[in-house]
C-alpha cells in the first residue's frame, strides 16, 4: 500500500511538471483561476490518501462555484497561496523529474547505448570504456531513486502548505457546514411543502366527500324517520352516500399512495413506475433496463417520487399529453430520465416539490438535474448509487 502511494504521489508531481506552462499561465488571471488550481490540489491531496474535503458542490458548474469563490474571503486566504506556492513547485518538480529520469535512464542504458556506439554523457560523466558503462548502471538505479525521494518530497510540501493555508479556519469545513445548512433549510422547506399538500389533498379530498357521506346519512335518517314509505327517496339516498364513500375511499387510498406506494414496497422500482406510468392522465411511454433488486429502499423511494413529481408537473404545467421514461437500473447505481416536449421554462425554486426532490436524491449521495429551455420541453434527469454512501 505505501508502495502505490509513493507511486501516486510521483505519478502526480510528474502531471504536475507537465502543467507547469498552464499554472505560469494561470497565474495571469489569477484570482479567477486560483479556486480551480486550489481544488484540483484538494484532489490530488486525496487521491495520494490525504483527507481533504472538495469545496465544489457536485450541483454547482465550474463558473457559478468559482463566481462564489470570489466573494469569499476564504479564496484569498486558502485557494490564492495555493495557486502561487504550486508555479515554483511545478518548476521544481519539471526540473527534477526531466534531468533525473532521463539521466538515470542514460546512466542505466549506458551499456546498451555502448553497444551501438553511443557514449551516453550524463553531466560531466562520459564513459570511455564497457567496464564505465557497466559501472554506470547502479549509479543510474541511485539517481532513479534520488529523484523518486525528491519528488516524493515536493508531494507532501504540497500537503503540508494546503493543510497550512487551510489551518486558520479550516474552509473545508466552513464549506461543507455551509453546504449542510443551506440542505437542511431546503429540506425543512420541502417537507413543509409536502406536509401542506397531504393536508390540502386530505381537506380537498376524503374530508370532503366523507363530509357528504355524513350529510347524506342525517338525510337518510330523517327520510326513515318521517316517512317510512318513501323508500324511493330512501334508496337514492342511500346510493348517494354510498357514492361519496366510495370516492372518499378512492381519494385516501390515492393519498396513502402518494405518501408511499404499496407496489414499491411489494414489486420493486421498475413495477412501481409502470403502475405509475399506468395511471398517469398522460401518454407515458416507458423504456427500463436492468434489474432493481440490488436498490436500497431508500434510492428506490427516491427515484420514484422524482418520476411522480415529473409526471404531475407535466400534466399540469407542460400543455403536452405525452411524456417519456427511460428508467435503467445497474448494480452499483440507477438512472431515470423524464422527458416531454411542452412549454419548458421549469426551474428548481426553493420550497418547491423539485427542490425537495432534489434535497432527496442528495440525501442518498445522488443528483437530480432540471433542463428546461424556453419552448423546448423539460428533461428530469436523476442519479444515484444503489446503496446511499452512508
Amino acid at each position: 500500500m505505501a508502495q502505490i502511494r509513493i507511486a501516486r504521489r510521483v505519478l502526480t508531481e510528474c502531471i504536475e511538471a507537465m502543467a507547469f506552462p498552464i499554472l505560469l499561465l494561470s497565474i495571469l488571471i489569477a484570482p479567477v483561476s486560483a479556486p480551480v488550481v486550489a481544488e484540483a490540489d484538494r484532489s490530488r491531496a486525496r487521491w495520494c490518501g490525504v483527507e481533504t474535503m472538495p469545496l465544489k458542490p457536485s450541483d454547482h458548474s465550474w463558473a457559478q462555484w468559482v463566481a462564489l469563490r470570489l466573494r469569499s474571503r476564504s479564496m484569498w486566504r486558502t485557494d490564492l497561496p495555493v495557486l502561487v506556492t504550486a508555479v515554483p513547485l511545478s518548476a521544481l518538480s519539471l526540473l527534477v523529474a526531466f534531468f533525473g529520469f532521463i539521466g538515470a535512464a542514460a546512466l542505466v542504458f549506458s551499456p546498451v547505448f555502448w553497444l551501438f556506439g553511443i557514449a551516453a554523457q550524463v553531466g560531466p560523466f562520459t564513459p570511455e570504456s564497457v567496464g564505465e558503462t557497466l559501472l554506470a548502471m547502479p549509479a543510474g538505479i541511485i539517481l532513479g531513486a534520488v529523484t523518486t525521494t525528491v519528488l516524493t518530497g515536493a508531494s507532501f510540501l504540497r500537503d503540508f502548505l494546503l493543510r497550512a493555508f487551510s489551518r486558520s479556519r479550516d474552509p473545508d469545513l466552513v464549506a461543507k457546514l455551509e453546504e449542510l445548512r443551506t440542505s437542511r433549510a431546503s429540506l425543512t422547506a420541502a417537507f413543509e411543502f409536502e406536509r401542506q399538500r397531504i393536508e390540502r389533498d386530505l381537506h380537498d379530498g376524503a374530508q370532503q366527500e366523507l363530509v357528504a357521506v355524513v350529510m347524506r346519512l342525517g338525510m337518510l335518517e330523517a327520510t326513515a324517520a318521517a316517512a317510512a314509505t318513501d323508500q324511493e327517496r330512501i334508496v337514492r339516498l342511500a346510493r348517494q352516500a354510498r357514492a361519496h364513500a366510495e370516492r372518499a375511499l378512492e381519494r385516501l387510498r390515492d393519498t396513502v399512495r402518494d405518501i408511499h406506494p404499496r407496489e414499491l414496497s411489494d414489486l420493486g422500482l421498475i413495477a412501481a413506475v409502470r403502475e405509475l406510468a399506468a395511471r398517469s392522465p398522460l401518454r407515458v411511454e416507458l423504456t427500463s433496463t436492468g434489474d432493481d433488486t440490488q436498490l436500497s429502499s431508500q434510492t428506490a423511494t427516491a427515484v420514484y417520487f422524482t418520476v411522480s413529481e415529473a409526471l404531475t408537473n407535466i400534466s399540469k404545467h407542460a400543455d403536452v399529453g405525452s411524456a417519456r421514461i427511460d428508467l435503467r437500473c445497474a448494480t452499483t447505481d440507477v438512472h431515470v430520465r423524464v422527458h416531454d416536449d411542452g412549454v419548458g421554462g421549469a426551474r428548481i425554486d426553493t420550497g418547491s416539490g423539485l427542490a425537495g426532490l432534489r434535497e432527496r436524491m442528495r440525501s442518498v449521495g445522488g443528483n437530480l438535474e432540471i433542463i428546461s429551455p424556453q419552448d423546448g420541453g423539460t428533461l428530469v434527469v436523476a442519479s444515484a448509487p444503489s446503496q446511499p454512501p452512508w
